[in-house]
């Protein structure tokens, strides 16, 4: 029954692409699945699995060479995946295979190849001789690097525990997180994957969704600089994945923490994850909820020619959460598996919001003042669900990988607020606002991606498509209680929805030119429908375009740990849906923040070269083009003192910069990271804007060090530290931190306390934001409890004998621009 379905596979791939709507792509797709495979040749493969008597090894060595040991060009050998899998392809002859992992005697064997062979499982044995008298452990590294990608292995990061997937995001090298953006040195906004799936959310709603991920759920972080054109082009600051953990094979796990957080306030977090895997069957579920507050402060000084405001805000936010996970995949047979995925979060934040603002006269003496008090909820409920097959084709390791995803998120605000003058003195003058702003916000998104991994004799193909549809409705009422009684205002209120469709291709070519020269050659097509409508306005603004993103990456292997890699990438940066709603929000009467319904994406170009000496020492060098930039504009009027926040396609930016990456271990007992990056910009303005780009140098380190003081006992010290730098519109203050950690394993490693303070110095937040429009200096400091202490328990058990894949999510790019 099998068979027959494989077959009908084969037959109908090219059919299923159909399928997906593409209104320019049908011919073009239908014509590379129904070419392509006719241009494959009969090669022999070479296939096994290694593992040792408990589990897989992944990153096992697999060295193919002549019976007399002598290394041949067309035949590089593998490594071993994490479930322990390997593919190798040579041409028909006699040849020595040996697999080799550190701590393990290697296993030798020479084979005749004439046809595909399976060496079937390959067991590892410890080497019990060498390793008499000391200790030595495989350990993972906390950094690697690969071809496309920098790889942060949480599981070995002590900051990180008891934390959630923001924790472990900032903890990954050279990733920055300010003003609720992600993104990496020298690159702008960065999108966000899970499992290799985008998330469809952007601002406060992402960081929602990434707060409900526990890090203990987490393997690792990989920082993708320049992404390969299987990924969406979108996000021109690179890509950020975060891989789930997987079980071992024939095997069971729970783990159990609890997570203590003081800043100012405090919170609570629960957590619990069961990961199953027997036979053909493998379940996950993981469930949790967090409980309690966080504080935030927030200061804006305006200086206006009659004098300065000075506006702040010590508030307290809600950080309660719910979120659940489920999984489950099925092998209908030894080349076919389907499966199912479910992610829920229900969120309830917001707090009282007591905002102030000190007007002072051209003398520096105070004139009035404007207290703003209220209480604002905000709820947000999401649900994705995801359906997949993954089959092996054929003998020649052709695979084919179907998703369709479906995401739902529902967001309400309720902000009851009323702000006032007072003299000096205190002496109450007027109201100067009153209100009740209810928003809600409603999106949903469907997307269906097919793909083929296609090895031929001359290259290896990956190709497929992918259609993506998203609804966004929104509206807010605006009630005016100035009164006492709530009065309708049709002016300030509004209803905006938001359409987008895209379309898209890629291919993806593969040769190893020798047995050191790789290349990589990418095509990512991609075509885009968008409508936006205003209800209130009666503003309709719809766009239509189709781009083509090319990818290359050129790599050359001088030794295992000796390499060369040049890449390019062009990349796409789409506005999140709120910032194209028109609609004005008002903080006080003479201050107000509006979305942009002309806002057009930015393009950028991106050049990376890297080079990686014995393994230790990364030099990285790069340059980065970036039009039609878009981002915030705080534009002040001085005639009428009036605050206006858009959003502007405003610059064009030149951005280049200079790394060194050391890894290394000191001592047997002291494993130490190491970065420091030289980073520079020019800025050209748009012509309408009353400003001058500032434009200037930045210097960045960091260092991240590990102390295993035991074999239960672990401490970890992380620092950094960024020099003021002018970018663009807007200057930047310096900002360092150190963060302190500490764990100690308990019973065979099954339980595991943690303790971590972070930001030591209180010393990493956001200071000094400054810009100057229309001659008006503005400048902004933000932190949002940077300075926390936290302590964890976690609880492992289970039968360690007993992988359960946890599928990515294919809308989660739609999802992540919903704010």
């Amino acid at each position: 029954m099998s068979d027959v379905f494989l077959r009908l596979l084969q037959h109908l791939a090219p059919i299923i692409s159909i399928i997906i709507n593409m209104k320019y792509m049908n011919r073009i797709i239908l014509s590379v699945f129904l070419l392509l495979p006719l241009a494959g040749y009969t090669q022999i493969q070479i296939k096994g699995f290694v593992k040792d008597d408990v589990a897989a090894i992944g990153s096992a060595n697999v060295i193919i060479s002549s019976p007399s040991g002598k290394m041949i060009d067309d035949a590089p050998g593998a490594i071993s995946h994490q479930d322990g899998t390997f593919y190798c392809k040579v041409k028909a002859g006699q040849y020595k295979i040996r697999i080799s992992f550190l701590g393990y005697t290697s296993w030798e064997k020479v084979i005749i190849a004439y046809k595909d062979l399976d060496l079937g499982t390959i067991v590892l044995k410890e080497d019990t001789q060498n390793l008499k008298g000391i200790t030595v452990s495989a350990k993972q590294k906390l950094v690697t690097y690969t071809t496309d990608r920098i790889i942060f292995n949480v599981e070995n990061s002590i900051s990180a525990i008891g934390g959630n997937a923001i924790a472990a995001i900032t903890a990954a090298p050279g990733v920055i997180i300010r003003n609720n953006t992600i993104s990496m040195l020298g690159k702008g906004a960065s999108r966000v994957m899970v499992d290799g799936h985008m998330v469809q959310l952007t601002g406060q709603e992402l960081f929602n969704y990434l707060n409900a991920i526990p890090s203990a759920d987490i393997k690792s972080v990989e920082v993708i600089t320049n992404p390969p054109a299987n990924y969406e082009a979108d996000g021109d600051g690179g890509l950020i994945n975060i891989v789930l953990k997987k079980g071992l094979s024939n095997s069971w796990k729970n783990s159990a923490s609890l997570a203590y957080d003081q800043n100012k306030y405090n919170f609570f977090t629960l957590r619990d994850n069961y990961l199953y895997n027997r036979n053909r069957l493998k379940l996950s579920f993981s469930g949790g909820a967090s409980l309690g507050n966080s504080g935030v402060k927030q200061d804006l000084k305006t200086y206006y020619p009659t004098g300065p405001w000075q506006m702040s805000y010590d508030g307290k936010e809600k950080k309660d959460n719910i979120s659940g996970r489920m999984a489950i995949d099925y092998d209908l047979s030894k080349k076919v598996t389907i499966g199912l995925q479910y992610l829920g979060d229900y969120t309830n934040s917001g707090g009282g919001d007591d905002t102030r603002i000190d007007i002072f006269n051209i003398s520096g003496a105070m004139d009035s003042l404007l207290i703003k008090t209220g209480y604002r909820d905000q709820t947000s409920v999401s649900h994705t669900y995801n359906a997949h097959l993954v089959a092996d084709l054929d003998t020649l390791n052709r695979k084919l990988a179907v998703d369709f995803d479906y995401f739902i998120y529902d967001a309400k605000t309720d902000n009851n607020f009323i702000a006032k003058t007072f003299l000096p003195d205190m002496e109450f003058l007027n109201i100067n606002l009153a209100a009740i702003n209810i928003a809600n916000q409603n999106i949903d998104n469907f997307s269906s991606k097919i793909g083929i991994e296609h090895p031929m004799k001359l290259i290896n193909l990956s190709y497929g498509a992918k259609f993506s549809l998203t609804n966004s409705e929104g509206d807010i009422s605006y009630l005016n209680t100035i009164t006492g009684s709530p009065v309708p205002d049709a002016n300030l209120s509004n209803q905006f929805s938001y359409k987008e469709k895209n379309e898209a291709l890629y291919l993806t070519g593969t040769k190893n030119v020798t047995q050191k020269l790789s290349l990589q050659l990418g095509l990512r097509l991609e075509n885009t429908q968008t409508e936006g409508y205003s209800g209130t306005l009666n503003q309709n603004i719809k766009n239509d375009y189709l781009k083509l993103f090319p990818t290359v990456y050129i790599a050359y292997k001088k030794s295992d740990d000796d390499n060369f890699i040049l890449s390019y990438g062009k990349r796409i940066n789409r506005p999140g849906f709120a910032l194209l709603n028109p609609f004005r929000s008002y903080l006080n009467s003479k201050s107000y923040s509006e979305g942009n319904p002309f806002l057009k994406p930015s393009f950028s170009d991106n050049f990376d070269f890297s080079y990686t000496d014995k393994g230790k020492l990364r030099t990285n060098l790069f340059f980065n083009l970036t039009k039609d930039g878009f981002g915030p504009v705080f534009t002040s009027d001085p005639e009428t003192n009036t605050l206006i926040v858009t959003r502007e396609n405003y610059y064009k930016e030149y951005y280049y910069g200079l790394g060194e990456n050391y890894t290394a271990g000191i001592f047997s007992w002291w494993q130490s990271q190491n970065m420091a990056y030289f980073l520079a910009s020019k800025s050209e303005l748009a012509g309408n804007l009353n400003a001058t780009a500032k434009n200037g140098a930045q210097l960045y380190v960091s260092t991240s060090n590990t102390f295993s003081l035991s074999k239960n006992t672990k401490l970890q010290a992380d620092y950094f530290y960024s020099s003021a730098f002018n970018r663009g519109l807007y200057q930047f203050g310096n900002q360092s931190g150190l963060n302190m950690a500490m764990k100690q394993s308990f019973l065979n490693n099954t339980m595991q306390l943690s303790i971590m303070v972070n930001d030591v110095l209180n010393s990493a937040y956001l200071k000094n934001y400054t810009s100057a429009v229309n001659g008006i200096k503005q400048v902004y400091n933000e932190n949002n409890s940077s300075r926390y202490f936290r302590i964890s328990m976690t609880l492992n058990f289970g039968n360690n004998k007993i992988n359960v894949s946890q599928r990515d999510f294919g809308n989660d790019e739609e999802s992540k621009r919903t704010h």
